[in-house]
C-alpha cells in the first residue's frame, strides 16, 4: 500500500460523484414549478403507501387523499362568489409564458393587490361574519389546492372571533354574529351565534392583552348565545381567486369583502396574494410560511375591517 494515500483517492472521487449526483437531483426537483413538483410528490406518496402493509385504522399519505377545496360547497361560499365588486380582477391576469413564480407574484402584487375602500361607516356596534372557518390542518397546509384562500385561511384571527373582535383591548365591537352549522331541513333551532360583551359573564376570569406596548390582564367579558335572527346591518365575507396560472406557480389570491347586509353594496375590499412552492418537505408546499402581499404581519384583516366599519368610540360606550 502506498503511503501517500493513493488508495483513498478513488474512494474520495466516488463519494464526490455520489454527492454531486444527489445535489443535482435535489436542484432539479426544486427547479420544477410548484405544480409539477406537487403532482410528482403526490404520485410518490401514493406509490410508497401502496407498497406498505398498513396497520388497522392507519392512514397513509393523508395529503395525497385530500381533495381540492370546493369554494361553492356551502351557501356562504356561493354567496361570496356571487358578489360583484367595483374593481374585479381581470380574467387576463397578465401572465406571460416563461414567467417564473417570483416574477408572476411580483406582477400580481404590483397590479392587483391592495386595499380598496369605497365607503366608510361610523359608530358601528357589530357585524355579521358570513363565512367562518376552521383551523387549517397540516395536510391542507402542504396541499397546493387544499385551501380556497390561504392568504386568509391560515391566519388565526377568525379561529377565536370573540377575542379578536369583542374582547378589549384588541376587540373594538360590542357584538359579532356568525352562522351556525346547517341543521336538518325543517329544524327550528337557532341559525346564528352572537358574541357580545357582558362584564358579568365570567366572574374572576381575566385575559392577557397589550395596552400601549405593555402586557396587562383585564376582565374577560366575551359572552355568547344562539339566536334565530341577526342584529347586524353590515357583513364581512371572503373568497378565493381562481385563474389558470396562479396555483400552478404556487400562488393563491383572495378577497376580503365588507358589505351592507341589506343592499349588498360593497363598502371595501382587501385583495391579497400568498406564494409558496420552495419548501423542503414532501410536496414543496407550506402555506403557513408563504410570502404575502399586502404583508399580513404588518396589518391583519381586522384592522382593515375597522377602517371600513369604524367601531363606536370607547368614550361613547361609557356614556
Amino acid at each position: 500500500m502506498r503511503k501517500d494515500g493513493g488508495m483513498k483517492k478513488p474512494l474520495l472521487s466516488v463519494l464526490l460523484v455520489g454527492l454531486l449526483a444527489a445535489l443535482l437531483s435535489a436542484c432539479a426537483s426544486f427547479a420544477k414549478i410548484p405544480g409539477e413538483r406537487f403532482r410528482q410528490a403526490i404520485k410518490e406518496i401514493e406509490a410508497a403507501c401502496a407498497k406498505r402493509k398498513l396497520a388497522p385504522n392507519e392512514v397513509c399519505g393523508g395529503v395525497a387523499k385530500l381533495k381540492p377545496a370546493d369554494p361553492l360547497a356551502t351557501e356562504e361560499g356561493r354567496f361570496a362568489h356571487s358578489i360583484t365588486i367595483p374593481n374585479p380582477v381581470p380574467e387576463d391576469s397578465g401572465y406571460k409564458p416563461g414567467m417564473t413564480p417570483e416574477q408572476y407574484f411580483d406582477h400580481l402584487c404590483k397590479t392587483e393587490a391592495g386595499e380598496f375602500i369605497y365607503k366608510t361607516v361610523e359608530n358601528v356596534d357589530g357585524f355579521y361574519l358570513m363565512r367562518t372557518r376552521k383551523q387549517a390542518l397540516d395536510e391542507e397546509l402542504e396541499h397546493l389546492y387544499g385551501l380556497e384562500a390561504p392568504y386568509i385561511e391560515v391566519h388565526g384571527e377568525y379561529y377565536d372571533p370573540g377575542e379578536y373582535f369583542i374582547q378589549p383591548h384588541l376587540g373594538k365591537y360590542q357584538f359579532l354574529e356568525v352562522p351556525l352549522p346547517k341543521k336538518e331541513p325543517g329544524a327550528t333551532e337557532a341559525k346564528y351565534r352572537r358574541y357580545y360583551r357582558d362584564e358579568n359573564a365570567h366572574p374572576g376570569r381575566d385575559y392577557q392583552t397589550a395596552i400601549d406596548g405593555h402586557f396587562v390582564r383585564v376582565p374577560y367579558v366575551v359572552a355568547e348565545k344562539e339566536t334565530q335572527s341577526l342584529n347586524s346591518k353590515y357583513a364581512v365575507t371572503w373568497r378565493g381567486i381562481t385563474r389558470p396560472h396562479d396555483r400552478e406557480l404556487g400562488i393563491a389570491g383572495s378577497e376580503l369583502i365588507v358589505l351592507n347586509l341589506e343592499t349588498h353594496a360593497v363598502l371595501g375590499v382587501r385583495r391579497g396574494f400568498k406564494r409558496t412552492g420552495g419548501v423542503r418537505n414532501l410536496t414543496g408546499i407550506w402555506w403557513l410560511a408563504g410570502q404575502t402581499c399586502p404583508m399580513v404581519s404588518k396589518k391583519p384583516d381586522h384592522w382593515f375591517i375597522r377602517e371600513v366599519l369604524s367601531p363606536i368610540p370607547e368614550k361613547m360606550k361609557e356614556k
